[in-house]
């Protein structure tokens, strides 16, 4: 008697396997082949092994997917991570080697909503050394690397090179006050502090995640700052402008200061060309509506640099605190702080200016209000007696009074009536104006 068994069911790595070799079979053979709607062809049936190959893929643990991209070749490599839901991700490339991750961070930085700067000193400048592979960032020495948006691959392949787990920019909102300074227990100094982003436009603060570790200065962001570029321009034309990446941290910080202190200025000439505009004698409430828009965009870039130099006093004193910079360090970042002492009594000022041009504003517009309500006074006073006297040659008592005499003749000595009168109330309220003015 034959013992019939049953087909041993695929594993989720074979079903996979198969499911690449199959879509590299389909797509070769299609290519080869002449026949009619050969795009179409090819492209249902590339979707339907997709489809398969992704319902495979979102079934298989992430550990397994993890041992299947150590078997493929790179090219393989990027396409089943294309072919994955980014929620899974993040779970996958926990159990990925580093081999893996050296692919997908290649990739990954040719995205252009991203990139990874990395800089070391030579003969004494901040000069920027170009990426390529782990290898040569580990053998670079870098005192900088600076991250502008990097994706969850990019912060896991970088982080992985120096024993280190970059945070995420769009999650730094998220920290609590307490927890944006803190030294962890391997020695990594955690800085979170927003820096300033003054835009023709608008104005924000952009939080910036700062780290140091192992003499290394990570700096990760959502965006590319202006305070950033600043600092690079500096120290790559100055010689010996920075020695190490403390040095690197402490003029970011002076240069955020500076960076505030610019915007303050042009808030200065923006405040008093709206301080011209006030002090005219006429002011529409037209131009008033302007004028106020104006001054709220200014009074909002006020807000956003007292904040600004407020995180930075912040974390300034905090690295003071921590006692790890040298004696020439601590100078600096003393007159930092003396830097920020002083844009406080600007803020100060610049608030109590806004104030008082939102106040003659506002008073301007109450004065254009006063003068169209004392326009409708004198209408209504003035055709006040008009009013009786309309009602009275309304009744019937008028035409019984004026019988003898012609109606046009009669209504028209009426109207001339009502017209005299009029302004005659209207001189009236002239005179007793005038004499007003002059008591």
């Amino acid at each position: 008697m034959q013992n019939d068994q049953a087909p041993r069911p695929s594993s989720s790595r074979e079903v996979i396997l198969n499911l690449l070799q199959k879509q590299q079979l389909v797509e070769g053979m299609v290519r080869k082949q002449d026949m009619p709607h050969h795009d179409l062809v090819e492209t249902l049936v590339r979707k339907q092994n997709l489809v398969k190959l992704k319902q495979a893929l979102n079934t298989a643990a992430p550990a397994e997917i993890a041992e299947i991209l150590e078997e493929l070749t790179p090219e393989e490599v990027l396409f089943v991570w294309d072919q994955l839901d980014e929620n899974r991700k993040e779970q996958i490339l926990r159990d990925v080697s580093i081999t893996v991750l050296n692919i997908l961070g290649k990739r990954e930085f040719k995205n252009e909503k991203s990139s990874i700067k990395a800089f070391a000193l030579h003969e004494g400048r901040l000069r920027e050394i170009s990426i390529h592979n782990n290898a040569e960032l580990r053998s670079s020495k870098p005192v900088w690397i600076d991250l502008v948006g990097p994706t969850f691959e990019e912060r896991t392949w970088v982080g992985d090179i120096f024993g280190i787990e970059l945070p995420d920019p769009e999650r730094l909102n998220d920290l609590e006050s307490s927890a944006r300074f803190y030294m962890a227990e391997n020695g990594e100094i955690h800085l979170h502090s927003d820096f300033l982003l003054d835009l023709e436009d608008e104005s924000r603060n952009v939080a910036v995640a700062l780290i140091l570790y192992q003499d290394i200065l990570f700096s990760i962001c959502s965006e590319e700052l202006p305070v950033f570029r600043l600092q690079r321009l500096r120290a790559f034309s100055q010689p010996n402008y920075v020695s190490d990446s403390r040095d690197v941290l402490l003029d970011l910080y002076a240069a955020d200061a500076e960076y505030s202190a610019d915007a303050m200025e042009d808030m200065y000439r923006g405040l008093e060309s709206v301080g011209k505009k006030v002090l005219n004698k006429h002011m529409s409430d037209e131009d008033a509506a302007k004028i106020l828009v104006a001054i709220a965009h200014e009074e909002d870039l006020n807000g956003r640099i007292r904040r600004n130099v407020l995180d930075t006093r912040r974390a300034v004193s905090f690295l003071m605190r921590s006692k790890f910079l040298e004696k020439h360090q601590v100078e600096d970042a003393q007159q930092i702080l003396r830097d920020i002492e002083s844009l406080d009594g600007h803020t100060t000022f610049l608030f109590g200016k806004i104030n008082f041009l939102m106040d003659a504003t506002v008073g301007f517009i109450n004065i254009n209000q006063n003068k169209v309500i004392q326009r409708l006074t004198v209408l209504s006073v003035v055709f006040m007696p008009l009013n009786v006297l309309a009602g009275i040659g309304g009744m019937s008592e008028f035409s019984m009074m004026t019988r003898e005499i012609p109606w046009p003749i009669a209504y028209t000595l009426f109207t001339a009536g009502l017209v005299l009168v009029g302004w005659l109330t209207y001189v009236l309220l002239k005179f007793i104006e005038k004499r007003g003015k002059l008591k």
